[in-house]
């Protein structure tokens, strides 16, 4: 009997490399599909009865073991109150696309557009299926609506998946908003003082979940920054496989920013032996660059319960007395590189 071919694109458009694990794959996806027909029919019982959906015990349960991707924009936009921000302007989206765009907000877009995810079919080309358009029309938007950000390189990454799921522009709008303005403030500002005060914040996690890294690291020279700076910029987009980035977002949408440390800190704990084994710079930059292609985050199931109890307790006063601690870090660095 002929072998079946192998898809050599995935069921998000992105094409697959020469050297792509069909068979670990294939193992995981025979046990995976079951759990996403279970979890697709919980799902449907529970929003036929509650037809909307409100934070609470049962939800959070929900959405940490899956949304299936038929409701991932509903789902998002109910949890995160972008819905609700819909609702309250709900021609804003439009009203922005008519406006005069400033013309260097224009030319940066269009030179980040054909850079976005190549190897998806859908961003190959500006065709009917193509999403170039869209994402040029979603990243515009939200610049005219936010002009103290403009655009920021990463936030194609992060709408071009958006436009994956929801498949619907104004959507995509929607929840690139609140999670710039609302989940992740002050990630995507010129000085980018959000986002280089949590890659701190993941460093001082890794001293107290995982001192043995953290201490490799600091005698070795290895910042954080070279680590977790292109994790926290896309949200793991274009750094793990599409359907582990979608469980991790699930959780964003509800839980909010803690769930990148969470994600960031299993990865350093899983493998910690590795990490140790690397004896000088180079090696070490070359497994931590590597364990995102690890088996484990293919299997984004078990990557998503370890998330949950690998690295313990992640007490919200915490995080928020390591964020001001890290914050007065940063900015002594940057006054440090002004003289």
């Amino acid at each position: 009997m002929a072998e079946v071919p192998r898809a050599s694109v995935d069921p998000y458009g992105f094409e697959r490399p020469d050297d792509f694990d069909y068979e670990s794959y294939d193992d995981f996806m025979s046990n995976y599909l079951g759990i996403l027909a279970r979890r697709a029919k919980k799902w449907e019982d529970f929003l036929g009865i509650e037809k909307n959906v409100k934070k609470g015990t049962k939800v959070k349960r929900y959405i940490r073991k899956g949304i299936p991707r038929e409701y991932r924009g509903l789902v998002w936009m109910e949890v995160s109150k972008a819905q609700d921000l819909k609702d309250a302007d709900p021609n804003l989206y439009f009203t922005l696309l008519s406006m005069p765009i400033p013309p260097e907000i224009v030319e940066s877009i269009k030179i980040d557009i054909p850079r976005t995810f190549p190897d998806n079919i859908y961003f190959k080309v500006d065709s009917l299926d193509g999403k170039r358009q869209p994402l040029y029309n979603v990243l515009v938007a939200f610049a005219q609506k936010n002009p103290s950000v403009g655009y920021c390189q990463g936030l194609n990454f992060i709408a071009g998946i958006l436009l994956l799921i929801t498949e619907d522009e104004e959507t995509t709008f929607w929840l690139l908003r609140i999670l710039v303005e609302k989940i992740l403030p002050d990630y995507y500002t010129k000085d980018m003082m959000g986002l280089l005060t949590d890659v701190e914040v993941l460093g001082e996690l890794v001293r107290l979940k995982v001192p043995k890294v953290h201490e490799h690291l600091v005698s070795h020279d290895v910042t954080w920054a070279l680590v977790a700076s292109k994790w926290f910029i896309c949200l793991f987009a274009e750094v793990l496989p599409v359907e582990t980035i979608l469980r991790i977002w699930d959780c964003l949408y509800y839980e909010g920013s803690k769930i990148l440390f969470r994600v960031g800190v299993t990865l350093i704990k899983k493998n910690e032996e590795k990490i140790l084994a690397a004896q000088n710079f180079p090696d070490i930059i070359s497994v931590l660059k590597s364990i995102t292609g690890d088996p484990l985050v293919t299997d984004c199931h078990s990557l998503m319960q370890a998330i949950f109890k690998e690295p313990g307790s992640f007490p919200r006063s915490l995080i928020s007395r390591l964020r001001a601690q890290c914050r007065i870090k940063v900015l002594k660095q940057k006054e440090e590189l002004k003289l």
